[in-house]
């Protein structure tokens, strides 16, 4: 049980994370603005997973009960999902290695991926504004070593790639002049000042 005033500002420190990503994921996929959406999501991702990685260096956490608490329906994340694939157009899908190994390569979508980051991320958020911050704590760090940490790290590649080959003019890992083009078309509507 977390019941230590360090327990409890630690999972504030993780809630303050999480509540900034969804607030700025979110804005991003209302936005609509191809040219500042990578960088951004770049920045949001690195971030998050700074949190996720504080969760992972800790000991385990334990949830009090077998069963989790009910709090409700999980968030509807189809329009940000649709919001974001529509945003990336041809860059949305890409490849990457699930588990490194066994290194099976598996294709992907950024909107995707990040729908299902916020889904257990907010999933979270949920038992820690209900005042359960041992529950909290443990999602958080559950969902993370079993699903979001490799996934937001998968797309944290794929984002690092566009703006690499927007940069350094490289070519990117699949090749193919379309998503190319595609990256270039993305990355050149809007100019993004460093804040």
């Amino acid at each position: 049980m977390t019941n230590d005033l360090t327990g409890k500002d630690f999972a504030t420190s993780v809630a303050d994370s999480v509540e900034s990503f969804l607030l700025s994921v979110r804005a991003i996929a209302a936005d609509g603005d191809g040219g500042s959406a990578v960088p951004m999501l770049l920045l949001e991702v690195s971030q998050i997973l700074l949190a996720g990685a504080r969760l992972g260096a800790q000991q385990d956490f334990e949830p009090r009960e077998e069963f989790q608490p009910d709090v409700g329906m999980e968030a509807d994340v189809d329009e940000l999902r649709m919001g974001l694939a529509e945003m990336f157009g041809d860059i949305d899908t890409y490849s990457f290695v699930f588990d490194p190994y066994s290194p099976d390569v598996v294709d992907s979508q950024i909107s995707d991926d990040v729908a299902s980051l916020v889904t257990d991320l907010e999933y979270g958020l949920r038992h820690y504004r209900l005042g359960d911050v041992d529950e909290a704590l443990w999602w958080w760090q559950f969902s993370y070593v079993n699903n979001w940490g490799n996934l937001a790290g998968a797309v944290l590649n794929a984002l690092l790639t566009v703006v690499a080959h927007d940069r350094l003019d490289s070519e990117p890992f699949t090749g193919e002049d379309e998503d190319l083009a595609a990256a270039d078309e993305m990355l050149e509507k809007t100019p993004v000042s460093a804040t």
